[in-house]
C-alpha cells in the first residue's frame, strides 16, 4: 500500500475552508483514479508539544505509489490539484510513501 498525506496549513478564514473542502474538494479527490481510501482528521491537529501550524490532514491510501503519481497525473487527479488554490491559501504540503502493516 501507499499514502499521499496532505498537510493543510491553518487557513486565513477556517469557515469558508471547511465548506469548500466538503463541497467541492473532497468530491473532486474521490474520483482520482486508483483511490482505494480517504480519511481526514477531525478536531485540532497538535503535536506532542502543544499547538501546531495544521488545520487539517487528510490521507489517501492508493495501491503503491506509483499508482498514486498516475493518479495525480490523471484529469481527476489534475482537477483536485488545481482546486488547491481556491481555499488552501494557508498552505499545503503533500507526502508519497509506501506503507507496511507492522
Amino acid at each position: 500500500m501507499a499514502r499521499l498525506l496532505v498537510l493543510y496549513k491553518t487557513p486565513k478564514n477556517p469557515e469558508a475552508f471547511d465548506k469548500h473542502y466538503q463541497a467541492v474538494h473532497i468530491p473532486l479527490a474521490k474520483k482520482i483514479p486508483g483511490l482505494q481510501r480517504y480519511d481526514i482528521s477531525t478536531g485540532t491537529v497538535g503535536t506532542p508539544a502543544g499547538a501546531s501550524d495544521v488545520y487539517l490532514v487528510a490521507a489517501l491510501d492508493f495501491e503503491s505509489t506509483s499508482t498514486i503519481k498516475l493518479g495525480l497525473a490523471s484529469p481527476e487527479g489534475q482537477a483536485a490539484a488545481g482546486d488547491l488554490a481556491n481555499f488552501a491559501d494557508g498552505g499545503v504540503e503533500l507526502l508519497i510513501f509506501e506503507t507496511e502493516v507492522v
